[in-house]
């Protein structure tokens, strides 16, 4: 054994298990009367904001919830939602977060599969919920979300509970629990699976403190930021934002709602300087008419993450004075863990380049340990031709601790040391990564592989195009070919002809969509990511398809 192995074992002074649950504590101690979380007439201090905290965990205790129990919530973007990050995990217990989207079926199979045994709930979302407690077989405690500035005049209520009242019943005083270990529970997302039923993902604190850190690197995030919820922080909480904005006493402005005039106010209003949101979600922006957008004053950094954007979309965001940077990531990995990292050499391309290269999801963050390329069965890394397909691969500390009462889906997602994301890609020669597909959105037409995506981003580049989607419709001869989905931009009409022409001009006629639907497409992910293939084909695939 080495001198540097004796006598120099962990002990209380210098080693404490990490957990995102000391920035809080950090900025209420250092930063106490500062804006901390706004919503509407709300605002809250950090000393403020920390009270409330360890008054719900109080509360929470007194009616049993400990290390290792489910505190369930299925919330909008408002305060009680941000509270809810560490007043769960400060009883030892563990947050699950739910998407409001969900079906009652789908929410009862989360409250049964999670082992709930609080559910958080906005009162907005009675319909669904209270079919779903009808099916489940079991009773937990109901507690509401009563939100003055939502219409809830219609609103049943859910639960005996309500917020506000049962935060009062906790203690100010409360002594509040640091994780025993950092590889403890902290979180518990559902994927949103288009076939069967969900997984749920299980974070640790490790990890979610690891993304805090490593986000604010990669971003290179500023101390006092202004912090726009886009993203919903139902969805691998936010990205981790709820955790990364207090570790730089940042103010967190909520938003329930996607409204884009109301995101301009929001951005005009309280200075803000960052925001997350889906391709689908800057397409609304940069389609905005006049009347709802106010002209920015200071720059806006933008993260982009969810089906792959295309790359007009950099463009028309930089006419609009928002700075946007391209991520990548999963569930599984607390969220991005890839970005498109510039390099100065690139700004002496011409402007359709330089997009070209902005939306590939890049190379790793400082807290991600391992991106490749591989193919899933050899697991040998494809060569960095930009042309050869395989899958990416993901290792790290920032990778789930495994899907929660699946031993079986988390040793195949796990195989060969490598977390298997699904997602088909290639790697070029620079080690950035650029997906083609989700594996299963793959088009295999007379035995060619056809991307969506690429069909998608050549429509995308269509002036009258605002959002493209590309499915795989039957075909007797080829087996499959793309048929595209398309909502058209307001006032500017295109036809089925001249949509397929100008695929032509750019695309190997294979590629070609064969078909050209007009429609609304479906927005069910709209805070996180772009409609997928299969949703749209599900949803609007025509009967003679």
């Amino acid at each position: 054994m080495s001198h540097y192995d004796t006598n120099l074992e962990k002990n209380n002074a210098n080693y404490v298990p990490l957990t995102p649950l000391t920035f809080i504590k950090r900025a209420k101690e250092i930063y106490p009367n500062y804006e901390a979380v706004i919503y509407e007439d709300r605002k809250y201090s950090w000393s403020e904001v920390y009270k409330r905290t360890v008054k719900f965990a109080s509360a929470l205790s007194k009616i049993g919830i400990k290390k290792g129990d489910t505190v369930s919530f299925l919330a909008f973007n408002t305060p009680e939602i941000f509270e809810g990050h560490y007043s769960v995990p400060m009883t030892g217990a563990v947050l699950n977060t739910i998407n409001i989207r969900l079906d009652a079926k789908t929410i009862a199979y989360i409250l049964d599969h999670s082992e709930a045994k609080v559910l958080v709930v906005d009162r907005q979302l009675h319909i669904e919920v209270k079919k779903a407690l009808s099916v489940l077989k079991r009773k937990i405690t109901i507690i509401d979300i009563v939100d003055k500035f939502a219409d809830q005049s219609k609103c049943e209520k859910i639960g005996d509970l309500e917020y506000e009242s049962f935060l009062n019943t906790g203690d100010e005083d409360y002594g509040w629990k640091m994780p025993e270990d950092e590889w403890q529970a902290i979180s518990l997302s559902y994927t949103s699976g288009t076939t069967g039923n969900p997984k749920g993902v299980v974070y640790h604190h490790r990890g979610s403190y690891l993304m805090s850190t490593g986000s604010a690197v990669a971003w290179n995030m500023p101390n006092r930021l202004n912090f726009l919820t886009i993203v919903p922080m139902f969805h691998c909480n936010g990205w981790g934002y709820p955790w990364t904005v207090p570790m730089l006493n940042g103010r967190t402005i909520c938003l329930r709602n996607i409204d884009i005039k109301k995101i301009f106010e929001l951005i005009d209003k309280y200075k803000v300087t960052h925001f997350g949101g889906a391709p689908i979600v800057l397409n609304m922006i940069t389609g905005a008419p006049e009347t709802d957008r106010k002209k920015l004053k200071e720059k806006v950094y933008v993260l982009t993450a969810g089906a792959p954007p295309p790359s007009i979309i950099f463009k028309k965001m930089r006419e609009l004075g928002f700075e946007v940077m391209h991520v990548y990531g999963l569930t599984e990995t607390y969220g991005h863990v890839t970005q498109c990292a510039w390099n100065d050499e690139w700004n002496e391309f011409d402007e359709e380049k330089q997009n070209e290269i902005k939306a590939r999801q890049g190379v790793r963050y400082p807290n991600t340990e391992g991106i490749s390329v591989m193919d899933p069965e050899t697991m040998k890394e494809v060569p960095k031709d930009g042309k050869t397909i395989g899958e990416i691969m993901i290792k790290g500390n920032v990778v789930m601790k495994g899907y929660f009462k699946d031993k079986d889906a988390t040793n195949k997602a796990m195989d060969g040391g490598w977390f298997h994301s699904g997602d088909l890609a290639v790697m070029h020669s620079d080690g950035y990564v650029k997906i083609q597909d989700r594996s299963k959105d793959i088009i295999i037409s007379g035995g060619e592989n056809i991307s969506s995506i690429e069909i998608e981003n050549t429509l995308a580049k269509h002036p009258s195009v605002s959002i493209a989607a590309v499915v795989a419709k039957p075909d007797q001869k080829w087996g499959e070919v793309p048929c595209a989905f398309i909502e058209l931009v307001k006032d500017k009409p295109a036809t089925e002809k001249e949509l397929i022409s100008f695929c032509k001009e750019t695309l190997a006629g294979f590629k070609v969509p064969k078909q050209v639907v007009f429609c609304e497409l479906p927005k069910t992910c709209l805070l996180y990511t772009s409609p997928s293939p299969r949703d749209v084909e599900e949803s609007r695939m025509p009967s003679s398809a």
